[in-house]
C-alpha cells in the first residue's frame, strides 16, 4: 500500500476490526472511540474518531451504513462501520513497516551517554 497508515489511523481500523472486542457487529462510532481509548491508553476527541474514519472511508478502507435506531435510542439512527479487505492490507502493512523498522534493535531503547 502506498499511503502509511498514521498511529492514530491504525488504532481507529484495529477498533473496527477487531472480532474479538466487545463491538464485533456493532462497531458504530462511540464504540470506536471507547476502543481506540483503549487501545491508545490516552483520551481522544469524537471529532478526531469521526474525522478518522470519514477519511479510512474515502481511502476505501473501511464502509459505513446508517442504521434505524433501536428504542435505547429513541429511534435514532447510527452509523455503523465494517473494514474491508484494502483495510485489513493496511494493517497488515503498517505491521509489517514497523516490524521491519525495528528488527535488530534492543528494547527498550537507552539514552545518550
Amino acid at each position: 500500500m502506498a499511503d502509511t497508515l498514521g498511529t492514530f489511523e491504525q488504532a481507529v481500523l484495529l477498533a473496527v476490526a477487531q472480532p474479538q472486542t466487545p463491538l464485533g457487529k456493532e462497531a458504530y462510532g462511540r464504540a470506536v472511540l471507547k476502543e481506540a481509548e483503549l487501545r491508545l491508553g490516552r483520551e481522544v476527541s469524537a471529532g478526531a474518531v469521526y474525522a478518522t474514519l470519514d477519511r479510512l472511508e474515502a481511502k476505501g478502507l473501511l464502509r459505513s451504513e446508517t442504521r434505524t435506531g433501536d428504542d435505547s435510542r429513541g429511534g435514532l439512527p447510527r452509523r455503523h462501520y465494517e473494514i474491508l479487505s484494502a483495510g485489513i492490507e493496511a494493517l497488515n502493512d503498517a505491521r509489517a513497516t514497523a516490524d521491519r523498522l525495528w528488527n535488530g534493535v534492543p528494547w527498550p531503547l537507552k539514552g545518550a551517554s
